[in-house]
């Protein structure tokens, strides 16, 4: 089969790899139909990830059919139709059992594309497949139904249920990326005052003010002013932050309120200062969290009844084949307007659910 390995720093090629084989019982083969490209891929590729090893292929999110289950398998079977979750869950350690996915101690948490072989290809193995598999409904197309393995659980867990989003708070989201729309779309959920989104791009503004903000913001123009004159100067409730540098966790550190959260969800490659000088004393809690995806079953039938944005997300689709084409096309998000990317072949028959 054909699959995108990542052969080390700036290297990485989509070509001919060893079809996966079941190695536990608990294991299951995915045909992948419909995968896409995350922002922690390109760390990757730029070595920010020193776990992962050359000869990996990449990717953590897909959506595709069962071919194959080890015998200990029992929650799908060949031939249903499944998402493949980013995270990896045992179901039996001390973390799974706090349903802290994320951490799982068993051999699980994020493996795919990071420690072992992911889903950027055109089979997939996925290990403790009855707890990282879920079978979906016929409402939920392939391509809207790829965001739900990684972006939105992410930005629903990691950042709008870490912040503690309350009605009428105001909620600022710096980073309006695919992580940071989502965020603004799922934080809307809980009525908040306002929305701020803040970035560089235009686009990408303007794409969160489709998606629900109610303010935006240009980076380099002091939106912590704006936040300021917008909340009598005292400061957001909650900040998100979904860029992972050390300019924007700062600048998230000096929009919160006194009491308010800052919830980090962006990808780290250098340290960021902790300000404890102001922050020491005004009662800021700031979170930060791999995702476990205990939410992905709810955002799922949320997806099914038309409550969540998705398709807005997807701006490319690609073959399989063109995976190098459309890493080009992300990576390159201020030229080409990209923020979803997704590849796979012709989309599957939706069913309308039935009425009775």
């Amino acid at each position: 089969m054909k699959g995108y390995v990542f052969h080390g720093p700036g290297r990485s090629a989509w070509e001919d790899i060893p079809d996966p084989d079941l190695k536990e019982p608990t294991d299951a083969v995915v045909r992948v139909d419909a995968v896409t490209i995350c922002g922690t891929d390109l760390h990757i590729l730029k070595g920010e990830v020193p776990e992962v090893r050359p000869g990996t292929v990449l990717g953590h999110e897909a959506v595709g059919e069962i071919v194959e289950v080890g015998t200990d398998v029992r929650t799908v079977r060949p031939g249903d139709r499944v998402l493949v979750s980013c995270i990896t869950a045992c179901g039996r350690c001390r973390y799974c059992r706090e349903g802290v996915y994320g951490q799982c101690l068993g051999g699980g948490g994020w493996i795919l594309g990071h420690l072992i072989d992911g889903t950027q290809a055109e089979y997939v193995r996925v290990p403790y497949a009855d707890l990282s598999v879920h079978p979906l409904p016929g409402a939920v197309t392939d391509q809207d139904a790829v965001l739900l393995a990684d972006i939105f659980p992410t930005a629903y867990e990691v950042g709008v249920l870490n912040g503690s989003v309350r009605p009428g708070d105001t909620v600022v989201v710096v980073g309006a990326g695919p992580i940071g729309l989502a965020a603004v779309a799922t934080a809307r959920l809980f009525a908040p005052e306002r929305i701020i989104a803040v970035d560089l791009a235009g686009a990408r503004l303007e794409a969160a003010r489709k998606l629900g903000a109610d303010a935006v913001a240009d980076a380099r123009e002091t939106p912590e002013q704006l936040v300021a004159d917008l909340t009598g100067g005292l400061g957001a409730d909650v900040v998100i932050e979904a860029v992972g540098v050390p300019e924007t966790f700062e600048m998230c550190t000096r929009m919160v309120r006194p009491g308010g959260h800052v919830a980090n969800v962006g990808v780290h490659g250098k340290p960021a200062t902790l300000h404890l000088e102001d922050l020491w004393i005004k009662n800021v809690t700031i979170t930060t969290g791999l995702v476990d995806t205990r939410s992905t079953p709810t955002l799922l039938r949320m997806a099914a009844s038309g409550r969540l944005p998705t398709a807005q997300l997807v701006t490319h689709t690609f073959p399989l084949e063109r995976m190098e084409e459309a890493y080009g096309v992300f990576a390159g998000a201020a030229d080409t307007g990209a923020l979803k990317v997704v590849l796979g072949g012709p989309r599957r028959e939706v069913v309308a659910p039935r009425t009775v």
